[in-house]
């Protein structure tokens, strides 16, 4: 698609679910994943997707999952220019083009890492799109507009705003104890925000995989049941 909030192409690959329906009523759910590339190919969100489906745990879905490899951290370190593009170019993109849903409420985005982090400052800046956040191994220690430091910006931002209404599923491997460049340790800077969302009153799911690292497998692993509780 052309990005003109970045002034380029932007790769994006669409997934419609078996009997999808062009030209009827019917209206879909939208999960739109950020690092598109990846559940693409290397998780793969469509094969799960589809077996979900088949399996009756979840109604079709259509999924959009966007290239965000290019200048990765320029997209989802909390940065403000994505937002924009999400709001003003891609969620209009997706709606002019497949019988999505426009209820945010049936709208989930989706991420790992950066992309877990992306995925919530997206809600954050625009919960009248994305009701539902899927982070996996969300990166939120980070600061605002890709910097490490003030540490956990986002999670501060959540603590002092009035709740908004968008549900959660938050997950995180078990073994993702090491520190990182500002010095807060992975996990829990994930189980800060998850304290924040629960203090605040959200609907939320947590999850730490026993044994799960920073890694594809364990996402891949993991993807299912938050696409599932997010669902329902």
């Amino acid at each position: 698609m052309a990005d003109h909030t970045y002034q380029r192409t932007r790769r994006v690959w669409v997934y419609t679910p078996p009997g999808y329906d062009a030209a009827g009523g019917k209206s879909y759910n939208l999960i739109v994943f950020l690092d598109g590339d990846s559940y693409r190919d290397e998780i793969p969100a469509p094969e799960i997707l589809d077996r979900l489906a088949a399996g009756g745990k979840i109604a079709p879905t259509v999924a959009v999952m966007v290239d965000t490899s290019r200048e990765r951290l320029g997209d989802l370190a909390n940065r403000s220019r994505f937002a924009d593009f999400a709001a003003k170019e891609l969620v209009p993109w997706i709606r002019a083009k497949w019988r999505v849903a426009h209820d945010p409420r049936r709208v989930t985005v989706a991420g790992f890492s950066a992309g877990g982090l992306g995925a919530a400052y997206l809600a954050y800046r625009h919960p009248e799109l994305f009701g539902n956040v899927l982070s996996q191994s969300g990166a939120f220690w980070r600061g605002n507009e890709g910097t490490s430091e003030p540490g956990e910006w986002l999670t501060d931002q959540f603590r002092q705003a009035a709740p908004l209404p968008v549900r959660f599923y938050l997950e995180v491997g078990g073994e993702e104890t090491s520190p990182v460049a500002n010095g807060v340790v992975f996990i829990q800077a994930v189980r800060n925000f998850r304290d924040v969302l629960r203090a605040k009153g959200y609907a939320m799911r947590y999850a730490e995989v026993q044994g799960g690292r920073h890694e594809v497998a364990h996402w891949r692993a993991a993807l299912a049941a938050g696409i599932e509780y997010l669902s329902q």
